[in-house]
């Protein structure tokens, strides 16, 4: 059975994750982010400025996600 196509908002929040992952790592790690998170626009059809306006909305939900809490 193949599996099911990622809705454009679970594709957004994924890339959200990634990008936002590497953003709370130090600057060492940018080279690395850029080939990774490079990928991952290109497998899911997005661009970087959909994936920051997404973040912009959704950062409390991403934060989450990554283990981040408020408080």
């Amino acid at each position: 059975m193949a599996a099911r196509e990622k809705t454009a908002e679970e594709k957004l929040f994924s890339a959200a994750v990634l990008r936002r992952s590497f953003e709370l790592q130090g600057p060492e790690h940018a080279e690395g982010f850029r080939f990774v998170y490079q990928g991952v626009l290109r497998d899911l059809a997005l661009d970087d400025a959909e994936v920051v306006e997404f973040l912009g909305k959704n950062l409390v939900a991403v934060d989450e996600a990554i283990g981040r809490r408020k408080g």
